[in-house]
């Protein structure tokens, strides 16, 4: 029994290391990437960006873990390395309507706390497990003045959460909700098989009926053209 206890130790232990390096590497790859970015808008150099990135925290969500809850102040900034988060509200009538989705590569935080400094309205749920890194947005705030080389990465930010609020109120206005899909399936097509449908309909102002019949007319227009 002691043998078999110590080797489900050593198991335990390994898989944590593993777990722990992988973690770190995906961390690391996500620092280059913003260290690119603030580069290619500022040409601060990476060996330059330290201050920044030492403030940065890894957070990891199990899924259907609540990242940002409503009513919440906190003015958290973060990079997803991997996973998927959805942004929705609960309507009087206990439906729950989905804002957005995020996922790999994007940026997530409360537009009410970020940008309106009110608290948030609506709940940042992670779909699956999750890799994210962090930073507080009022300590990056004070990192600012004392490096505005920094600026143009907050300006990046805050401009390509406003773009994406604004594309998102204008395709309501000038696309169909099949033209909705089909841009969200060109963005990112696996993502038909990591969210439920019923959220994904919430999100492009549809039923889970509506969405299944907008797939079948895909389909049937595809094999037309084949």
């Amino acid at each position: 029994m002691l043998v078999l206890f110590l080797q489900a130790c050593r198991d335990i232990f390994n898989l944590a290391l593993c777990s722990s390096a992988f973690f770190l590497f995906n961390m690391g790859r996500s620092i280059d990437t913003l260290q690119k970015l603030l580069f290619d808008l500022a040409g601060v150099l990476p060996a330059d960006t330290e201050p920044l990135f030492a403030m940065a925290t890894p957070v990891s969500l199990e899924a259907n873990e609540a990242y940002i809850r409503e009513g919440e102040n906190s003015r958290r900034l973060a990079f997803i390395e991997r996973g998927v988060i959805r942004a929705y509200t609960i309507k009087e009538n206990g439906e729950e309507a989905t804002l957005l989705l995020r996922w790999e590569g994007q940026f997530i935080a409360s537009h009410d706390t970020i940008i309106n400094r009110h608290p948030s309205r609506f709940i940042y749920r992670a779909l699956e497990p999750m890799e994210l890194l962090q930073i507080d947005y009022d300590v990056l705030e004070d990192v600012l003045k004392i490096h505005p080389e920094y600026e143009p990465l907050r300006n990046f930010f805050l401009m390509k959460m406003l773009a994406e609020s604004l594309k998102m109120l204008e395709s309501f206005v000038t696309q169909s909700p099949e033209e909705r899909y089909r841009e969200l399936l060109s963005e990112r097509f696996d993502l038909v098989n990591r969210v439920p449908d019923k959220y994904i309909a919430s999100m492009l102002g549809i039923t889970p009926v509506s969405l299944s019949r907008i797939r079948k007319r895909m389909h049937t227009k595809g094999k037309t053209i084949t």
